[in-house]
């Protein structure tokens, strides 16, 4: 059994006890991004957690229907445990759950050694890779969603909630009918996430909340958080939350944008020089060519799932092209006009399935590779980014998009060969059961006629 240092347990038990709080709810990402998680009594979290709290490591690598995918060390291996050791930085009182704090936990092995396969410790091992640069890479997430009603008379049960056409950055009730964004972005504005503003998006029904930027983990954390929270908080208003990339034919998909740059020890920004190109250093220059050469295998990462590649297309404002391009929304990275210490590119690839702590550590590791191997940019795009003619297409659907993860060896070693490996195999079955699975359009298009 592994055993870490619990001195900061016990000071968390005492604060949380003055404050309170009886319930200490203690979660971590699984390869989805969903949240997997124990409610702990503070009166014992201490012991409870003292060794981590056991899982099993097969919960990493479940799927959105309750199988049991078969990854590394599953369950072929008997279906061994993984432990849950809260970081206790993390914990934060639940606004909408009195007596509730909520503590973010990082995945070990029974030996003590991190588990390779957490998506938390694959960005730790990422931001580790900058940290012997000299840099903190920054991050701000920019994560769009729908917010769905009941409909018995929908196939599916439910429908856009305040269904109407044309509410693009409008606020107030004309968007939301029954204001459950602004209670939303008060409760959020209280759970520790940062939040800064709250809009209804391009598509009926569909909404953003924007978070402040923050050093990489802790951006990621946040975002993981915002996302579980979101989806909490529709529940309780008898709504369903999606992050769905596209959930309907008639509607455009919800984004996951980050916006990323990285500072010295003294934090300044390392992408600003003006007297460099476009006021972009060096460093910056070879971060975006780092992520147009990795960004088919990057693609797996911010694009994960069977539905993520119909949000793709020409006249969408969701990347098509391996691009980029100054303060240009139709290009894959973005340089936004602010320079100086706002100086940052803006990764436009991924959508709101992606994992936050797999989006930012693909972000990351490809910027890395860039800057370590000094590589340059391409000339930037000129003018509307849909042209096949001005780039190479990003992957077109998911399984090449995993063909091209395990073809690049050098992205893969920096996020650890590992966690590839069970995100491949996690992912593959996703494929073999969408590839058997009949849909509501193939009957619709053959059972009549043929």
């Amino acid at each position: 059994m592994a055993h870490f240092d619990t001195s900061g347990l016990h000071d968390a038990q005492r604060e949380l006890e003055a404050d309170n709080c009886d319930v200490v709810r203690v979660g971590y990402a699984d390869i989805i991004g969903t949240e997997r998680g124990r409610d702990l009594l503070t009166s014992n979290f201490a012991r409870t957690a003292a060794d981590g709290v056991a899982f099993c490591r097969s919960v990493l690598g479940t799927t959105p229907g309750g199988d049991v995918v078969d990854i590394n060390g599953g369950l072929s291996a008997g279906l061994p445990d993984v432990v849950a050791f809260p970081d206790v930085s993390t914990l934060q009182a639940v606004p909408w759950e009195p007596g509730v704090s909520h503590c973010i936990a990082d995945l070990f092995n029974p030996d003590g050694s991190p588990a390779a396969e957490s998506p938390r410790q694959v960005l730790r091992r990422v931001v580790a890779k900058f940290a012997e640069l000299g840099m903190t890479p920054i991050v701000g997430p920019e994560l769009e969603f729908f917010v769905l009603e009941p409909d018995a008379g929908s196939p599916t049960g439910w429908k856009r909630y305040g269904e109407a056409t044309g509410n693009v950055y409008v606020s107030g009730t004309k968007g939301d009918p029954e204001n459950m964004l602004l209670r939303a972005l008060r409760s959020l504005a209280g759970y520790g996430l940062d939040v800064v503003a709250a809009n209804h998006e391009f598509s009926s029904g569909q909404f953003e909340i924007n978070l402040w930027h923050s050093p990489a983990l802790d951006a990621a954390d946040r975002a993981f958080r915002f996302k579980a929270a979101v989806k909490e908080l529709a529940r309780r208003d008898g709504k369903m939350a999606t992050f769905m990339a596209k959930p309907f034919n008639d509607e455009g998909g919800s984004g996951f944008h980050l916006h990323f740059s990285t500072v010295d020890d003294n934090g300044t920004s390392l992408f600003d020089d003006p007297a460099g190109p476009n006021g972009l250093s060096a460093t910056g220059m070879s971060a975006i060519a780092g992520v147009l050469a990795h960004a088919p295998a990057l693609a797996a990462l911010c694009n994960p799932t069977v539905n993520s590649y119909k949000r793709f297309g020409p006249d969408t404002l969701a990347p098509w092209l391996i691009d980029w391009g100054l303060d240009n929304r139709s290009a894959m990275v973005r340089i936004p006009p602010e320079r100086g210490r706002a100086s940052r590119l803006e990764l436009r690839l991924g959508d709101a399935t992606a994992n936050p702590y797999l989006a930012v550590a693909g972000l990351l590791a490809a910027a890395y590779l860039g800057i370590k191997n000094e590589l340059a940019a391409p000339e930037p795009l000129e003018g509307y980014g849909y042209d096949i003619n001005k780039a190479e297409m990003l992957p077109t659907a998911l399984d090449p998009a995993l063909d091209a993860l395990e073809a690049d060896a050098e992205f893969a070693d920096i996020l650890g060969p590992e966690f590839v490996s069970t995100f491949v195999t996690y992912k593959r079955d996703e494929l073999q059961r969408f590839s058997r699975y009949v849909t509501d359009w193939e009957f619709r298009e053959y059972a009549y006629h043929l």
